[in-house]
């Protein structure tokens, strides 16, 4: 092989254009690649609930909701964009390494990302947004020439982007109240518009269609985030004057962590979301609380520890934990109804919806009575228990226990 020939064809594996829109590879599988994108996650989320677990109180849960959503914001972008258009090829890696190097920088900011470090949060979380802009822009580009029935939404999306760009860039120059205030607006200004996209244009599922490498994603990242229960156990553990108590309420909340694992994996996790936009987007959406729940969760776990020997369990932190597993409990409702199998077993998802918003309630119920730390674990453990079985015995009348999920067909023609 000739030195010209060899530096054509690296030139073309190193930077090879993105896929365009609708180019969906239906049997693809989740990369190496990606699976290591995912990791930087877990240091920024750590340092996120890190933050929450030193501030158990509303205005750190007002805090830790803000910078997390962000931080999910920012893995739905790099997360889609790899799934929707990236390649095996050296340019893909390149701009992958990129975008980690810039979040592991982030993760060093994340702690006090509502305070003192603020500024600089905002900064380096600007710099990854204009990195996803320059890439969705090269989509925006590919489509022009390969699908230019996508060119309109792209360039709607791109603008979007670069607006998040300049508004994050904007709240680096204010004071900590009103800077968390921006960030509030600029998350619910990405939900709200990504609700909007799914529900009034149906490009949404030709360019996203829901296969099993995107349902894997989400399940992926719903584990990183359950990773961080068990950093809240050994972090509550780890104080030297741990004693059985302590102990003892540790071991019963990470069963905590084990229950959410269960209901998500069995009725969501690796179950496509039906072909229609105001379904898929309340999919995707929904995992937002379901994740955010779970880490907090993991925060007050840690707070649940230190105070094992306490008659009753501080009012901030059973608020904490209750609520967050209320809340995942109600996210992982909205979630089941956009399933596809919520069609096909009617008979086992239509009593789920109750079932969770009544596990919910006692959860809530639980964390109000305030009982022991750990007699508060064994409830919210009772209370995830009950509804799995449940679930359980729904799936297995119908016949649909143990079975393999059918596999949904796509057709990524427009």
């Amino acid at each position: 092989m000739s030195s010209g020939t060899f530096g054509r064809g690296f030139k073309q594996w190193f930077w090879r254009p993105p896929r365009p829109h609708g180019e969906i590879i239906v049997d693809r599988s989740v990369s190496f690649l990606e699976l290591f994108y995912d990791l930087v996650y877990v240091a920024v989320i750590a340092q996120a609930a890190h933050h929450l677990a030193e501030h158990v109180s509303g205005r750190g849960v007002a805090e830790f909701a803000v910078v997390f959503t962000m931080i999910w914001i920012a893995w739905v972008n790099g997360s889609l964009y790899l799934e929707l258009h990236g390649r095996e090829d050296g340019r893909t890696r390149a701009v992958v390494f990129v975008q980690m190097g810039i979040l592991a920088l982030l993760a060093v900011f994340t702690t006090d990302a509502a305070d003192g470090s603020g500024t600089s949060f905002a900064l380096v979380y600007a710099t990854f947004l204009a990195v996803m802009t320059w890439l969705w822009n090269s989509v925006r580009r590919q489509d022009l020439q390969d699908r230019p029935e996508f060119t309109t939404d792209a360039g709607f999306y791109v603008v979007g982007m670069g607006a998040s760009v300049v508004a994050i860039v904007a709240s680096a120059l204010l004071p900590s109240g009103p800077r968390l205030l921006l960030w509030a607006a600029f998350g619910l200004a990405w939900i709200v518009g990504m609700g909007l996209a799914g529900h009034s244009r149906r490009l949404l599922t030709r360019a996203m269609p829901p296969t099993d490498s995107l349902v894997e994603r989400f399940g992926l990242f719903t584990i990183i985030v359950l990773g961080e229960v068990i950093v809240g156990i050994v972090a509550g553990l780890s104080r030297p004057d741990r004693d059985t108590k302590m102990t003892v309420t540790g071991m019963i909340a990470l069963v905590i962590g084990f229950g959410f694992w269960w209901i998500y994996f069995d009725l969501i996790g690796r179950r496509q979301p039906r072909r229609d936009g105001p379904a898929l987007t309340n999919w995707l959406l929904s995992h937002l609380p379901i994740t955010l729940s779970i880490a907090a969760a993991g925060a007050a776990m840690i707070s649940l520890i230190g105070h094992a020997d306490e008659a009753r369990t501080p009012s901030g932190t059973a608020a904490l934990l209750a609520g967050a597993v209320a809340l995942g409990l109600l996210a992982i409702a909205v979630t089941e109804r956009a399933l596809a199998d919520a069609e096909r077993l009617a008979a086992v998802y239509r009593p789920l919806g109750p079932a969770m918003l009544v596990g919910a309630g006692a959860a809530l119920a639980s964390g109000w009575l305030r009982p022991a730390p750990w007699l508060l674990a064994v409830l919210l453990v009772a209370v995830l228990s009950a509804l799995w079985f449940f679930a359980v015995n729904r799936f297995i009348h119908a016949g649909a226990w143990g079975q393999e999920e059918p596999t949904t067909d796509i057709d990524p023609s427009p």
